[in-house]
């Protein structure tokens, strides 16, 4: 019955998953079907962390947070919870070995979400490696199936990948993080707002990102290489519509791509990869 339980884990983070975000969960299908599981379990961990910061605003989000902290290690370290997300986590976690600093990482990030602020560079780069550049690098683990050189190899890559997802997801959140959340990631916004100068010293930094990352996706193992490359294709879709928009509508609206423009991006995605010109 413990492989019963193990099962209905790793369902519901992927329900998790599909539920908040359709555009991870199209690319986490276009993995092989061996990793994708553990991969919905890294992101049904991110996500709740995320949902206790961002969502929570009647309880004591620090006390729920320090909470989910303690219950993540417990179950590592058992090997067993009955927080449904958290088992099918470690169960991930234990297969692969992945470091428990790029997990402490993460959880500092989400510590910092916890209050109103204006991130200067440091504390930035500090937000970014634990909320993004980790996230990926947990993946890259599954990815590489224990090979510690393929792992090392792509590691640069797997960060900035993660980076530019994160940059992005900033400039499309940036109304609701500045009005909401009372937060403004980025340091080159001044006390005098988002303009056109600022915005484009953003996006050369988004755009160096993603042709870091590229060169990375280009040697992924081929049980990863579609799904990452669907996800890079959606993100850099999304990055130069956002590109084309004026600083002032970024701060009206969430710029999004819709489904149906999501299918052609994967199609095209799909024969990328077959002609082998990712």
């Amino acid at each position: 019955m413990m492989a019963l339980y193990d099962s209905v884990c790793l369902q519901l983070s992927r329900v998790i998953t599909t539920r908040y975000s359709t555009s991870f969960s199209m690319g986490i299908r276009m993995l092989d079907h061996s990793i994708r599981p553990h991969i919905f379990a890294i992101y049904g961990f991110v996500r709740l962390a995320d949902e206790i910061v961002d969502t929570f605003h009647d309880f004591d989000k620090a006390s729920l947070l320090d909470r989910f902290r303690r219950e993540t290690y417990r179950a590592i370290d058992e090997g067993i919870s009955t927080n449904p997300v958290l088992h099918a986590f470690q169960g991930t976690v234990n297969q692969y070995q992945i470091d428990l600093q790029l997990i402490e990482q993460f959880l500092r990030s989400m510590e910092m979400d916890l209050y109103p602020q204006n991130y200067q560079r440091e504390k930035f780069e500090e937000y970014i490696l634990g909320s993004a550049e980790v996230v990926g690098l947990m993946c890259l683990k599954v990815f590489c199936q224990g090979d510690e050189a393929c792992y090392q190899d792509l590691k640069p890559g797997a960060m900035r990948l993660g980076a530019a997802f994160q940059k992005v997801n900033f400039l499309r959140d940036l109304k609701n993080d500045k009005e909401v959340l009372g937060r403004i990631y980025f340091p080159n916004w001044t006390s005098g707002g988002l303009n056109a100068e600022i915005k484009q010293e953003i996006e050369q930094e988004i755009a160096e990102d993603f042709d870091a990352a590229r060169q990375a996706i280009q040697r992924l193992p081929s049980q990863a290489k579609f799904g990452v490359y669907s996800a890079y294709v959606y993100y850099k879709a999304l990055f130069l519509k956002i590109r084309s928009c004026q600083p002032q509508i970024l701060l009206q609206k969430r710029i999004r791509i819709s489904n149906g423009f999501k299918i052609l991006l994967l199609i095209l995605a799909k024969m990328n990869i077959k002609f082998n010109r990712v």
